[in-house]
C-alpha cells in the first residue's frame, strides 16, 4: 500500500509544473494530429477504392481479406504497443509504428496483385496499431488531465474529419488519379510527420528500470484474438454461424484467451510485465469505461454502417450523395466533441457529460426506429444530427477517464481501452449483419401477395433474393428488360417484386437498428455505475487529486494532506 501512494503521489507531482517547451509540446501536438489524421483516414479512405481494385487486381473472391488483413494486425497488436511504450517510452514506439505504416502504404500502393494487396494491408495494420493508442498516450504525457481534456476533444474532431473526408478523397483519387494513391497519399504527410518527430518530440513515458518483454503473452494473445475476430467475421456471411468452422473459431480462442488471462495473472502475481495487467480490473472506472466503450461503439458503429445502405437502397440516394448524407453526423460529432472537451476542462467533471452523451444516443437511436418506406434525406439528416451529438459527447472522454484514473499505467491502459473497442466494432458488424440477412428474407416473401409467389417462378422471384439488387441501376435494368417484355403486366410484376426488396431492407434494417437501440440504453444503464474522480489541473500542487479507485491498492491525495 505504502509503495501504491508513493508511486501515485510521484505521478501527480509530475503534473505540478510543465515539463515541455511550449515549441515541443505544439510541434508534438501537430505531428501526433497529422499521424492520427493518416491512421483514421486509412480506414475509411480504402472502401470507396475497393470495386475498382478488385476489378483491376482479379480478386473479387478475395475483396473482403483486404479489410480483414488490415483489422486482425492492427487490433491484435494494440496492447502489445502499448505495454511495450510504458516500458521503452514513447518516442521509439511511435515512431517505428509510422515507420512500419509508411512502409506499408507504399507497398500496398504498388501491389500487382490481390495476395500481394492483402499481405502489404497487413504489414501496413501492424504499424497502424501502435499510432492510434500511442497518440492518446502521447496526450497523457504532455498534459495534464484537465488540459488533456481540452486535446482529447481535438483528437475526437480527427475522427470525425476523417469519416468526411475519406470516402470523398477515396473516390475522387480512384475516379481521377488511380486507386493506388489512396495509399501513395501517405507517404509525403507521414515523412513530414516522421521527421518532426525524430528530431523535436521530447522523450515521452518512463523506461523501465527492469524490462522483460512478455513473449509468451503476446503469443497466446495474438493466436487468442486471430480466430475471434475470423469467427465474427465469417459468421452469417461465409458460414453459416453454427457451423463447424465458426464454432472451432470460437472454441480456439476461447481455449487460446482462456489461456493468456491465466497466464498473465501468474506473471503478475510473480512480479513479472504482462501485457495486459489483470489488476487493471480491478479498477471499477476502467472496467466501467470498457465496458461502455464496447456497448457503445458497437451501437453507433452498427448505425454508421447500416444507414448508408437504407440511404441508398431505401431512399435511392447516389454513392456520392449518400456519403454527403454522413455529413450532419460527423459534423456535430466534431462540434460536440471539442465543445464537452472544453467542458470537462473547465470543471474537471465528467460524469454527467457522459451520462447525457448517452441519454442522446439514446434518442438518436429511438428516432432511427421510425425510418420507414416513406423516409427521407431530411428524416436522416435529423437523425444523424442527434446521433452525432451524442458520438461526439464520448468520443474521447473514455481515454481521458482512464488516463486520469490510471496515471501510472497511460500507454497500457489506452491501448487497452483501443483494444477492446475494435474487438466490438468487429462483433457489432458480424452480429448486425446476421441479423439483417435472417430478417430480410422472411420479410420480402411476406410482402409479395400469394397470387404472384404461386405464379412467378422460383428463379424469377430468387433475382430478388438479395437486397444488392437496390444498390445496382445495372442489374435494375437488365431484371426490368426481362420482365418487361411481359407488357405492362409485366411491368407492374417487376415494380411490386421491387417494393418487395424495398420492405424487406427495410425490415431487416429495422431489427438491425433495435439492436443497436438495446445495446445502447445498456450502456445509459452502465454509465451511472461510473465513479467520478474530479480530474487534476496544471497548477495545482498538493490539493490536486490522483485518485485510483481503492480496489488497486492506491488511495487519493488525501491520504498526503
Amino acid at each position: 500500500m505504502e509503495t501504491a501512494i508513493k508511486q501515485t503521489a510521484s505521478a501527480a507531482a509530475e503534473f505540478e509544473q510543465p515539463r515541455y517547451t511550449k515549441r515541443e509540446t505544439l510541434l508534438t501536438m501537430l505531428s501526433v494530429l497529422l499521424v492520427m489524421l493518416l491512421a483514421s483516414l486509412d480506414q475509411t479512405i480504402v472502401g470507396t477504392a475497393m470495386p475498382k481494385v478488385i476489378t483491376e487486381l482479379h480478386g473479387f473472391d478475395r475483396y473482403t481479406w483486404v479489410t480483414t488483413a488490415y483489422l486482425l494486425a492492427s487490433t491484435v497488436m494494440v496492447p502489445i504497443y502499448g505495454k511495450l511504450s510504458d516500458m521503452f517510452g514513447r518516442k521509439p514506439l511511435f515512431i517505428f509504428g509510422l515507420i512500419v505504416f509508411l512502409i506499408g502504404s507504399g507497398l500496398c500502393g504498388a501491389a500487382q496483385s490481390m495476395n500481394q494487396l492483402i499481405i502489404f494491408r497487413g504489414l501496413q495494420g501492424l504499424g497502424a496499431a501502435a499510432l492510434m493508442p500511442i497518440a492518446l498516450a502521447i496526450v497523457g504525457d504532455l498534459f495534464t488531465p484537465r488540459e488533456r481534456a481540452r486535446w482529447q476533444g481535438i483528437t475526437g474532431g480527427v475522427f470525425g474529419i476523417s469519416a468526411i473526408l475519406g470516402p470523398t478523397a477515396g473516390g475522387w483519387l480512384t475516379e481521377h488519379v488511380s486507386w493506388r494513391w489512396i495509399f501513395y497519399v501517405n507517404l509525403p504527410l507521414g515523412i513530414i510527420a516522421l521527421l518532426t518527430l525524430i528530431f523535436l518530440m521530447p522523450t515521452l513515458g518512463r523506461k523501465a528500470q527492469r524490462v522483460k518483454i512478455d513473449y509468451i503473452g503476446s503469443i497466446l494473445l495474438v493466436v487468442g484474438t486471430v480466430p475471434l475476430l475470423l469467427g465474427f467475421t465469417w459468421a452469417g456471411s461465409k458460414y453459416a454461424w453454427l457451423s463447424a468452422q465458426v464454432l472451432g473459431m470460437f472454441g480456439l480462442s476461447i481455449v487460446f484467451l482462456g489461456a493468456f488471462i491465466a497466464y498473465e495473472a501468474w506473471l503478475e502475481r510473480n512480479n513479472g510485465q504482462p501485457i495486459i495487467e489483470p489488476s487493471l480490473f480491478k479498477n471499477s472506472i476502467f472496467r466501467i469505461s470498457v465496458l461502455i466503450t464496447i456497448i457503445s461503439n458497437m451501437a453507433l458503429f452498427g448505425n454508421i454502417f447500416f444507414l448508408p445502405l437504407f440511404v441508398q437502397g431505401v431512399i435511392g440516394t447516389s454513392i456520392t450523395n449518400s456519403g454527403l448524407i454522413m455529413t450532419p453526423l460527423m459534423l456535430t460529432a466534431i462540434i460536440c466533441s471539442v465543445v464537452a472537451g472544453q467542458i470537462v476542462a473547465a470543471t474537471g467533471k465528467y460524469k454527467i457529460i457522459a451520462i447525457v452523451g448517452m441519454a442522446i444516443s439514446v434518442l438518436g437511436g429511438f428516432l432511427l426506429l421510425q425510418l420507414d418506406l416513406n423516409s427521407t434525406n431530411t428524416n436522416v439528416a435529423i437523425d444523424m444530427v442527434v446521433l452525432g451529438l451524442g458520438m461526439g459527447a464520448g468520443m474521447s472522454l473514455y481515454t481521458l477517464i482512464t488516463q486520469n484514473a490510471l496515471p501510472n499505467k497511460i500507454g497500457q491502459a489506452t491501448s487497452a481501452l483501443t483494444f477492446f473497442r475494435s474487438i466490438g466494432s468487429t462483433i457489432a458488424l458480424a452480429a448486425m449483419g446476421s441479423v439483417m440477412n435472417s430478417a430480410y428474407l422472411p420479410a420480402f416473401k411476406a410482402a409479395i401477395p400469394a397470387e404472384i409467389v404461386q405464379s412467378v417462378p422460383a428463379e424469377s422471384l430468387a433475382a430478388f433474393n438479395n437486397p444488392q439488387i437496390l444498390l445496382s441501376p445495372e442489374t435494375q435494368s437488365l431484371i426490368q428488360a426481362q420482365f418487361a417484355q411481359g407488357g405492362e403486366q409485366g411491368q407492374a410484376l417487376y415494380n411490386t417484386l421491387l417494393g418487395a426488396v424495398k420492405y424487406g431492407l427495410v425490415d431487416g434494417i429495422h431489427h438491425v437498428f433495435i439492436f443497436s437501440f438495446g445495446i445502447t440504453v445498456l450502456g445509459f444503464v452502465v454509465v451511472f455505475f461510473l465513479k467520478e474522480i474530479e480530474l487534476r489541473g496544471g497548477r495545482k500542487k498538493a490539493g490536486a487529486q490522483v485518485e485510483q479507485d481503492g480496489e488497486t491498492g492506491a488511495a487519493g491525495m488525501a491520504a498526503f494532506h
